[in-house]
């Protein structure tokens, strides 16, 4: 009897658990949708220093494929985009802490973010390039071509190139960028032979300075999964979004996107 007592206790506390868990959950599913509703306003997180993936204009506008995109979310959403830039190292934590309710930045879907966030994507694959006027640093097929120390690059602060540098190419020498403005003008001086950064990058900065003589490395470095970043808590938002970005690549406006930003498809099997 004493042990078919105790059977029974151990049961109910664990059909407690259960109830509870479901409750939790039941109760935070669709909690950011509803803030961002009652709000009547989507707040992008978003860097404005990645031409032409997300870039603050001299007059305070912030334009960009991401923008366009978060844009769009939001229509579906029935709210307005309002959207605020800081420093790309920044933004998962305003993310977290409510700040933003999206970020859409050029952010690459990697284990140790996806740690603290949940991400839909990828609605892009990029990969590592060079945007130089070397020809050796131009004609590199493989990151160990680029493994010594007379191979000068620059990266943004705070990103994935950044990593990429400091791990595979640890005699490389490297100099942190806070923009990719700095890191052309550092080509310019001489001061680095390229700057390591995104293929959407490479592409929006040759696009953006035609007469500069800059070349890539077309032959990518590695594979990027660019995503849309989202609270970790919500089942409901991360679903929504999902099921929105499938819409979108469907209809193609991604495609289209691609067209007006960098003048062309994004295509990762150039070489």
């Amino acid at each position: 009897m004493t042990r078919f007592s105790g059977l029974l206790s151990r049961i109910f506390t664990l059909c407690i658990l259960i109830i509870g868990l479901a409750v939790t959950q039941a109760a935070s599913a669709g909690q950011a949708l509803s803030r961002i509703q009652e709000k009547g306003e989507l707040v992008l997180g978003t860097s404005g220093n990645m031409p032409s993936m997300s870039q603050k204009l001299a007059d305070g506008t912030v334009v960009g494929f991401d923008v366009d995109l978060a844009r769009l979310m939001a229509s579906g959403m029935g709210v307005k985009l309002k959207i605020k830039t800081m420093p790309f190292s920044e933004l998962l934590t305003a993310l977290q802490t409510g700040e933003v309710d999206v970020v859409i930045s050029n952010m690459t879907m990697n284990p140790e973010r996806n740690m603290t966030v949940a991400f839909v994507g990828p609605y892009m694959s990029s990969g590592k390039c060079v945007l130089t006027r070397e020809e050796q640093l131009a004609s590199a097929s493989k990151a160990e071509n680029l493994n010594v120390p007379e191979t000068r690059l620059a990266a943004l602060s705070g990103s994935t190139s950044a990593e990429f540098v400091k791990l595979l190419l640890p005699e490389a020498t490297l100099t942190l960028v806070d923009d990719f403005e700095g890191g052309v003008r550092m080509i310019n001086d001489g001061k680095v032979g390229g700057l390591l950064t995104d293929y959407p990058i490479c592409l929006a900065m040759q696009k953006k300075y035609p007469d500069a003589g800059f070349v890539s490395m077309i032959s990518l470095l590695s594979y990027e999964p660019i995503g849309i970043a989202i609270p970790a808590d919500d089942s409901l938002y991360l679903n929504w979004t999902e099921n929105f970005l499938l819409r979108v690549d469907g209809t193609g406006f991604l495609e289209e996107l691609a067209v007006r930003w960098f003048g062309r498809p994004i295509s990762m099997d150039e070489e």
